[in-house]
């Protein structure tokens, strides 16, 4: 029997579509599924650890070799919900923020948006778990993910990453993209293609599992969170790349 591939993928709500297929049995005999945060996906997927990670484009630089091999991501066109810079005053008022510890390209993103669109200077904190309840006075928080739907209740202002990418480029963004780091064949391609597809026409059944948890899943899943990686994706996914290397 010929060896699994070897898949990671992230644990947040926006992913359930996307391995809802895989959870039903699609590729069984192909996939062998591990579930993490995205920094932990990252990094076993930068080190050989598995072959193909649902991973923060981030890390796509970072890669001796990469090849992005789904037609499916985790993106937006404006506002995302659960990728936000959470504070209690107003941006310019901000002196610290607190850096998600779960997040690569959430906090690259940050960082290029601090420095091209708001243009404020905060000193920036990594951050450990439960840093959420540091975010007070004049301490700031970017929190993403499940965390981040929780955190829009208690927080008075609210900076969405997604909206704050469009205003300044016109484009949409991803954030994290099905990547391997070795050739994939076309057929397994294929299959992986329709194990994704299987969850986007079933939207209404992951809703019922976890809406007594978080409000509005509806409008996430399908107003939100843009699942099909077309062209305008690739392209604001591009200029984002372009915009870390010039960093570098």
């Amino acid at each position: 029997m010929a060896q699994k591939i070897k898949v990671g993928a992230v644990s947040y709500l926006n992913t359930k579509p996307l391995i809802y297929g895989f959870e039903q049995g699609l590729m069984k005999d192909e996939v062998e599924l591990l579930i993490d945060y995205p920094s932990k996906i990252a990094s076993l997927l930068q080190t050989n650890q598995v072959d193909i990670g649902l991973v923060p484009v981030a890390i796509i630089p970072t890669l001796e070799e990469h090849h992005i091999i789904s037609d499916y991501c985790i993106g937006c066109d404006g506002e995302v919900a659960s990728v936000c810079l959470f504070s209690e005053v107003p941006l310019a008022e901000v002196s610290t923020i607190l850096l998600d510890y779960q997040s690569r390209t959430s906090v690259a993103l940050l960082k290029i948006l601090i420095r091209e669109h708001w243009k404020i200077t905060p000193e920036l904190q990594a951050a450990a778990a439960d840093y959420e309840k540091d975010i007070s006075g004049t301490t700031a928080g970017l929190v993403i993910g499940d965390r981040a739907l929780a955190q829009r209740t208690r927080s008075k202002y609210i900076y969405d990453l997604g909206s704050a990418w469009k205003e300044m480029t016109g484009l949409p963004f991803v954030f994290a993209a099905w990547v391997s780091n070795k050739p994939i064949s076309m057929d397994f391609i294929g299959l992986f293609n329709t194990a994704n597809a299987l969850g986007m026409g079933h939207i209404d059944e992951i809703i019922a599992k976890y809406s007594p948890q978080y409000d509005d899943l509806k409008q996430y899943y399908t107003r939100n969170i843009m699942y099909k990686l077309d062209d305008s994706l690739r392209k604001g996914l591009n200029l984002f790349i372009q915009k870390l290397q010039s960093t570098e």
